[in-house]
């Protein structure tokens, strides 16, 4: 070894040595995970879930804070402001990072404003029907739908939300008309559907697999790229000829922007080795949730493409919480 590369290497290592004595030195004390609602529900499920894991993974105490609000806006602020040390996470979801940038103006970025961690889980979102429906499959649907302008609405967790977003995406694909009856929450949503008062509408899997169960709603078709394990008679949209209908409602860990790249990947090895485990799968599964394991890389890209697809599609049809 010349005496120049000798330098270079000295130098390299000298560069290194500050992020991996970081890595090994954290987490040194707790470790904050937001949980951006209220205590109960999915997000709550999963950070506590990814909480629980991390603690047992990494010897120090991950510890869950629930700040609702706003609609995840008033906890995304509050992280996007914290130091980017790896000492305080939030448990993103599509909410945060996907449909509120799409159709309001957020007082965040959810690309710059965010380091990326990890990608945890998602659940696809489900087309039921009021089995007063006389429709059996998505093309019945849609047959009846155009028959009978007018006359159909669809319940929603909101204004804005990805109930209310795919839904919309629907209708616009296959040339329908329905109404919209925005609810606050998905539980008064499908209590309406339940009795009659709406006819269709497109929840997410955990929240309607009870009622299909039941046979008080009739499954017509899902959202992602395979059919569901929890519904495998059920037909994605991708297999009807629907485009484009691969969103899900996801889960992942995100932190302010600039954490150490260190952190962030250990973090990100953790949780990813978490989500292998049998014991965690099954843990989700009640949930519908599927694990996702992504780099942060891919995590980021999953991110800015969700915004994407949402804020397109809002500006089509008009959807703005603005107005």
């Amino acid at each position: 070894m010349t005496m120049q590369t000798r330098i270079a290497a000295l130098a390299l290592a000298a560069a290194l040595a500050p992020a991996l004595a970081l890595a090994q030195a954290w987490p040194a004390k707790t470790v904050k995970i937001v949980a951006p609602v209220q205590p109960g529900g999915g997000v709550d499920l999963v950070a506590r879930t990814v909480a629980e894991q991390l603690t047992k993974a990494m010897g120090q105490t991950f510890l869950v804070e629930n700040l609702s609000g706003g609609g995840g806006v008033i906890a995304s602020q509050a992280v996007a402001k914290a130091a980017p040390d790896g000492y305080t996470l939030m448990l993103g979801y599509v909410a945060t990072h996907g449909t509120n940038p799409a159709v309001r103006k957020v007082p965040y970025d959810a690309v710059k404003d965010f380091t990326p961690v990890a990608m945890v889980a998602g659940t696809p979102n489900v087309l039921v029907v009021n089995p007063s429906v006389p429709a059996k499959t998505l093309a019945e649907l849609v047959d009846h739908g155009k028959r009978n302008a007018g006359k159909l609405s669809y319940g929603s967790a909101g204004q804005g939300s990805l109930t209310h977003l795919a839904m919309e995406q629907l209708k616009q694909s296959a040339g329908f008309d329905a109404t919209h009856a925005a609810y606050r929450g998905i539980g008064p949503a499908i209590t309406d559907i339940l009795g009659g008062q709406t006819q269709l509408m497109m929840p997410g899997l955990a929240a309607a697999t009870p009622h299909i169960r039941a046979g008080k709603l009739r499954p017509l078709a899902v959202t992602g790229l395979k059919r569901h394990p929890l519904l495998p008679d059920t037909p994605t949209f991708e297999e009807l000829g629907f485009k484009g209908f691969d969103g899900v409602q996801w889960y992942g860990i995100v932190g302010p922007a600039k954490m150490p790249e260190a952190v962030t990947k250990r973090l990100n090895e953790e949780i990813n080795k978490s989500l292998a485990a049998p014991a965690l799968r099954e843990r989700l599964s009640g949930e519908a949730l599927e694990p996702m394991p992504m780099t942060s890389a891919e995590f980021g890209r999953f991110i800015q493409a969700d915004i994407t697809r949402w804020s397109q599609l809002a500006r089509e049809r008009k959807i703005s919480l603005e107005d």
